[in-house]
């Protein structure tokens, strides 16, 4: 199994780049093709896909690999490979494919990409792809949220034809494939390459693990920032690339490269680091750092880790030899004040004193105004991060009230945007559901789908309101966990996110209903009503739990005020 392995992933990358004269003809035919659009973790894999980063894979998984992989974390043939990389539609356009027919791939604007020649069409197994791959059903996960909530029901399979890679216009120099990154190396004389790949900006303590990973592996340094779909809450990758570049003048001339993968992290811990460190192989790594917590998902509901944090270690260095990197793994690193350097926790002595920040801990100050200390990072990161996330009081932020028709919500976020008005010292959007669905979803019904469309886009124009510095003030019904999640993702990478849960009863709510639309939901004149015959989904850890019913509207309004100017933010 090494063996096939090796020569996997030994040989020479999958290119499934085509020559000029196969994508004329390509672009000939897809005027005939029905059109697959991609999302932008389908745009992700067909890069890495296209460029050899995935090799061997020559397309998106059939339903036999697809299957092995849950199984065995292997392909069909035996070579070792732990996540899907399937391309999913929705049902309705699954019912319009079949096995043996090609499909135009296009970006979400409709720009051509490529072709897929379809070998295999098959319902996706949620529940089993979720147990399998991240050893849970909590949608707390990210990865398994995706999974149920963002993901089409079906997969298709089958070999793909790449004419244009996704466009990017960023960091284009820093855009290196992995054949060019192969040819730098050889360019450079060197022969060890240790791969460290990052989703977040580098800090001390990660620059030092790369310096001790380099002495321990007499190896150069391929840096890996992730520029695809990373952790909700993560920096932007504008930040995190920015910092990373900062860094690299820190190490000795001419011992690290640098290169922008465009990966979307399923963060599924231990399977991801296998992933990785063959993506690190394809990219012409001899060696691959394994840290501390490896492609974390973050805490589950409970507050515990999803995985132990040594897991991914163990699980990257038991199929070293198989993939043909060596893993170079570390615990922890901590400081030491009083000897003012880093170590690896299990190298400190019991008793000594220690410190430690993550990078979690890092980006939580940051987006707090609170201070960063000197030795946790170095001061061009700090200045880079300060200017993307000043303190809180010139910060944007949103305050999403979410309840029952009736609760109080709309009344409160005048209140709210009166009172921001008075002050004058920022931009104020109120942007209440029914005033968005005049102004902005008039098109749209009252059926489940349609209304959670308008509660997304009330948080897609919160959260332009937020990264320019703006307040906005929501105040929809918002019944769904998962919405409010992904709204809450959207709007905490540019600013502040205050959800507050107005927790009036119901039966509470029924007394206030002037347009009488519970009475009429009870009697069954109309149905899908939130509350009747529709659930309300309570949040789970809003910043605010407010209960009107022995509240005036100004009391309610003064409750999340004394709340922002607590967090700083006025």
């Amino acid at each position: 199994m090494a063996d096939m392995q090796a020569e996997a992933h030994g040989g020479g990358l999958v290119n499934l780049m085509v020559d000029e004269d196969r994508a004329g003809l390509l672009k000939d035919i897809t005027m005939n093709l029905p059109d697959v659009n991609l999302s932008e973790r389908n745009m992700c894999d067909l890069e890495v896909l296209a460029t050899g980063g995935f090799s061997p894979l020559e397309g998106f998984m059939v339903r036999a690999d697809y299957e092995a992989v849950l199984d065995r974390m292997r392909l069909q043939s035996g070579v070792l490979w732990p996540v899907p990389i399937c391309l999913d539609v929705s049902a309705g356009q699954a019912q319009n494919l079949e096995a043996g027919q090609s499909v135009a791939l296009r970006d979400p604007e409709g720009f051509l990409l490529g072709v897929m020649h379809i070998e295999d069409l098959w319902p996706a197994d949620r529940q089993k792809e979720a147990e399998m791959v991240y050893g849970t059903t909590d949608t707390s996960h990210p990865g398994v949220d995706y999974l149920f909530n963002r993901s089409g029901d079906y997969y298709i399979g089958g070999g793909i034809e790449v004419i244009s890679l996704p466009i990017h216009f960023d960091f284009k120099q820093m855009r290196l494939y992995p054949a060019e990154v192969r040819r730098a190396y050889e360019k450079l004389g060197w022969q060890r390459v240790v791969g460290f790949q990052t989703r977040n900006p580098i800090h001390r303590p990660q620059f030092e693990m790369t310096i001790k990973a380099m002495r321990q592996a007499r190896a150069n340094l391929l840096i890996m920032p992730v520029v695809g779909m990373t952790r909700p809450g993560d920096f932007d990758h504008f930040i995190r690339v920015r910092c990373c570049r900062h860094v690299a003048e820190h190490y000795p001339s001419d011992s690290q490269v640098m290169t922008l993968l465009p990966l979307a992290m399923r963060l599924s811990g231990p399977r991801d680091a296998l992933l990785d460190a063959i993506i690190a192989k394809n990219y012409g790594c001899t060696h691959f750092i394994v840290g501390h917590d490896h492609a974390s998902p973050g805490r589950n509901r409970s507050g515990g880790l999803f995985y132990p944090a040594e897991r991914s270690r163990q699980v990257a260095a038991g199929h070293s030899a198989e993939i043909g990197v060596e893993i170079v793994p570390f615990e922890e690193m901590v400081y030491l004040p009083f000897e003012d350097e880093y170590r690896s926790k299990d190298q400190v002595a019991p008793g000594t004193d220690t410190i430690s920040l993550s990078g979690s801990d890092i980006r939580q100050r940051v987006r707090e105004g609170r201070k960063i200390p000197e030795w946790a990072t170095f001061p061009e990161v700090v200045k880079e991060l300060q200017r993307a996330y000043p303190p809180p009081e010139r910060q944007g932020f949103t305050v999403f009230l979410t309840g029952l028709s009736g609760a109080g919500k709309s009344t409160i976020a005048k209140v709210l945007y009166s009172k921001f008005l008075e002050r004058g010292d920022r931009p104020v959007t109120l942007l209440d559901g029914d005033i968005v669905r005049r102004n902005l979803s008039s098109e749209l019904n009252f059926s489940k789908e349609h209304r959670n469309i308008n509660v997304l886009r009330i948080g897609f124009v919160a959260s332009e309101i937020t990264k320019n510095r703006g307040v906005a003030i929501c105040a929809p019904i918002a019944p769904y966990e998962v919405t409010r999640r992904e709204i809450r993702g959207t709007i905490e990478a540019y600013g502040g996110f205050i959800e507050v849960h107005v927790s009036t009863p119901i039966d509470e709510c029924e007394k206030r209903d002037r347009k009488g639309m519970y009475a009429k939901a009870r009697a069954g004149l109309i149905s899908g009503f939130t509350g009747v015959d529709d659930p309300y989904e309570e949040p789970s850890r809003p910043e605010l739990r407010i209960d009107t019913t022995d509240l005036t509207p100004a009391e309610a309004a003064q409750e999340i005020l004394l709340f922002l100017s607590n967090k700083g933010f006025i």
